[in-house]
């Protein structure tokens, strides 16, 4: 089989990352991973995807499904082969076991565990391995993944809505609700995106707030409370871990009356370093988690920006003025004092959710974004 440019192979590529993203949510602490196989005629026999951790992977399932078929074909996907044993055996032997002949790779696995090791082992059996197709937009598929293999803390999303003269509450700590439904059900789903939310003490003191997805995913992404003080009320739809599961973290300060009526509740308590963003984030990365959305007040907001610990801003932004000049902002104050201080981060375009505008930023080597393409013809192109 003579080597195929690579352009040829983007459409199967692009709709192995459709496949990918169907694991959305749910792959966490692996990233999303979408696999197709064609015949050695290049007709589509088999298609998979990682739909959650512990099961199979996405090579895996695509072999399943392509049987004998498989065997002499290509396999396009959208991460380097895993070569090592974890939950599941590694997908670099179910692809020499099938008789793959060509193996087309989006990127390599950054993953120390696999880190080329998978591509090396399918070159030294003699399979070909195409490498590089579609990688920036596998690259913004697991942008988050990515950060946390890189940095060893999750990808943080902070989301915020306001009106447009930028309050997020009344004078009188009224907030509910300052968006509209179809901005609402956008934040449910952003959720279901997320392996962690995360709030403060006073956000459950003055919203009791339930940060589930509404059903969108199963199981629901970790609730997180940081509290310093664990001034928390004594009845909050958080500690109903029957909805979803709760976790409060503080430090080492926190009194130990309200430890125990923490523990007395059944609430998973974890003790940190320091009752810090950049501590919390270090102890989710450990528990596998590759993103965080963080549903703050200003003051855990504004040590979040300033710790590192947001790479991307959602703001919705209602067409309501609130006013009040001891109302509500977002973030205090971050400690600029020029202009030329201030970081440029990117935007998208504007998007309409009802009567509400969203508005993100996010960091500049994040600008690409990876869109859902059509689906491809039923035979790939010739090589």
């Amino acid at each position: 089989m003579s080597p195929a440019p690579s352009d040829s192979w983007r459409p199967w590529m692009q709709r192995a990352l459709q496949l990918a993203n169907l694991g959305c949510g749910r792959t966490s602490p692996n990233p999303m991973v979408g696999c197709v196989v064609l015949d050695a005629e290049g007709r589509l026999v088999g298609e998979g995807y990682h739909s959650q951790a512990g099961e199979a992977h996405a090579e895996v399932g695509a072999l399943r499904q392509a049987g004998e078929r498989a065997r002499g074909g290509t396999a396009v996907v959208t991460l380097e082969p895993c070569c090592h044993h974890g939950r599941t055996p590694p997908c670099s032997d179910a692809l020499l076991a099938a008789g793959i002949r060509r193996v087309v790779v989006a990127m390599a696995d950054p993953d120390p565990q696999v880190a080329g090791g998978g591509i090396a082992q399918l070159r030294s059996a003699g399979v070909e391995v195409i490498e590089g197709v579609a990688a920036e937009e596998a690259r913004a598929l697991n942008r988050a993944f990515l950060h946390r293999i890189a940095h060893r803390r999750p990808f943080g999303i902070l989301k915020w809505a306001m009106g447009v003269d930028g309050r997020t509450a009344l004078p009188n700590g009224a907030s509910q609700w300052i968006s509209g439904p179809e901005a609402r059900n956008w934040v449910h789903a952003l959720r279901a995106r997320c392996d962690a939310v995360v709030v403060g003490g006073g956000t459950v003191r003055a919203d009791d707030p339930l940060l589930t997805s509404r059903g969108r995913r199963h199981s629901e992404p970790l609730r997180v409370v940081l509290s310093r003080s664990l001034a928390l009320p004594e009845r909050a739809r958080l500690w109903d871990t029957a909805q979803a599961p709760t976790l409060v973290a503080h430090g080492y300060e926190a009194p130990a009356r309200r430890r125990f009526q923490l523990d007395q509740r059944g609430i998973e308590r974890l003790v940190l370093e320091a009752c810090e963003p950049w501590a919390l984030m270090q102890e989710l990365a450990r528990r596998g988690c590759n993103q965080v959305l963080w549903e703050c007040g200003a003051e855990l907001a504004t040590a979040a920006l300033r710790q590192s610990c947001v790479q991307e801003v959602a703001a919705v932004i209602a067409p309501k003025v609130m006013g009040g000049t001891l109302a509500r902002t977002p973030v205090g104050d971050l400690g600029f004092t020029g202009m030329q201080q201030v970081p440029a981060w990117q935007t998208t375009c504007p998007q309409q959710l009802g009567d509400d505008l969203l508005w993100q930023l996010h960091a500049p080597e994040l600008d690409r974004r990876w869109t859902s393409p059509p689906l491809p013809a039923q035979r790939c192109p010739s090589p």
